[in-house]
């Protein structure tokens, strides 16, 4: 073997890289469109949006399918077709006194409730930012407590509370303000019963409004508001020129859920009145129920429904308008 034969046979030498910036760069790893591409944002709400398409979307066309079909026991059991007749449910539920009477009282109700709700909420709010952090803080868990109660419970302390027996309600009015109230029935009079499921729905509402607005006036710059007192505004001027600019967004944003929500309201007058309501006491939700299960006739009842959503897709649009506004602000 030769002297050449060896250095052919040895180990491979690496060749020399080229400098830095000769040549072609290397290239970048591939970004998959999936992964970390456009398509990603769509990707991660894909399962959030099957979810609410499942939950809300497809009841929502069932209810528009049932309100221009006339849906019997029969056919709801038993799957067989069921006779289209377009406009006539509307019809009927729009030609009756009673949908105006129960409508008149749903949109009186909510409005008291909601008037009710948010100047409570807003005292309170304005009371905790003047509270010591101790008493603020056993405050906001009180308030996250009586939020945190099921319905069930919260509606059984009022059915209590409005006992006409062993009621606190009545013992205070008879034993310490003198007032004839030993035996009263609250709910015989249905303006007095809606005082009392109108106190169930605005304790529930409450706390969330006012651990908001309260979040809401943190934001408020202290210093504005010195400004504004030592230029001679009063508490009023203060927070008429200061503090409302400031919480008005987040004020209209959670009065307008509250609309939404006191309109709705089912399960308070529901369980208030033993699951059976009086006809007086219906708001547009148990009328509805009313109409589809206790007289069977779901189609007349997913009328309802569907005027129901009408009637409040304004607004839940002026509500989204509100959110756009507040990420544009932010």
């Amino acid at each position: 073997m030769s002297a050449a034969d060896i250095k052919t046979a040895g180990p491979e030498v690496p060749a020399p890289r080229p400098p830095a910036g000769d040549g072609p760069a290397p290239s970048a790893p591939r970004r998959s469109r999936w992964t970390n591409g456009p398509l990603l944002p769509y990707l991660l709400i894909a399962p959030a949006a099957v979810a609410l398409a499942a939950v809300f979307l497809w009841p929502l066309i069932k209810t528009v399918i049932m309100s221009f079909q006339d849906v019997g026991r029969r056919e709801l059991w038993t799957g067989q077709a069921a006779e289209w007749v377009g406009l006539e449910q509307f019809t009927n539920i729009l030609g009756e006194g009673e949908f105006y009477d129960v409508l008149w009282r749903t949109v009186l109700f909510m409005v008291v409730c909601v008037v009710t709700t948010m100047a409570i909420g807003l005292f309170l709010a304005h009371s905790m930012q003047r509270m010591t952090k101790a008493v603020r803080l056993l405050l906001t868990g009180a308030l996250i407590a009586a939020w945190s109660l099921p319905l069930l419970v919260a509606t059984s302390i009022f059915r209590w509370f409005a006992d006409s027996d062993y009621g606190v309600a009545n013992m205070v009015l008879t034993e310490y303000l003198g007032l004839d109230f030993q035996g009263h029935n609250w709910f015989l009079d249905p303006k007095q019963g809606f005082v009392v499921i109108g106190a169930v729905v605005v304790w529930g509402a409450v706390p969330f409004v006012a651990v908001t607005l309260y979040a809401a006036l943190t934001q408020v710059p202290a210093e504005l508001e010195e400004a504004a007192e030592l230029d001679g505004a009063g508490r009023v001027g203060v927070f008429r020129y200061v503090t409302w600019p400031v919480i008005k967004p987040v004020f209209q944003m959670v009065a307008t859920l509250s609309v939404i929500w006191d309109f709705n309201v089912f399960g308070q007058v529901f369980l208030m009145r033993g699951n059976k309501p009086e006809p007086e006491y219906n708001l547009l939700g148990l009328y509805s129920y009313e109409k589809a299960f206790e007289s069977n006739s779901f189609s007349q009842g997913a009328a309802i429904a569907l005027i129901t959503v009408l009637l409040l897709s304004g607004v839940a649009v002026y509500y989204l308008r509100q959110l756009i506004k507040i990420g544009d602000v932010e």
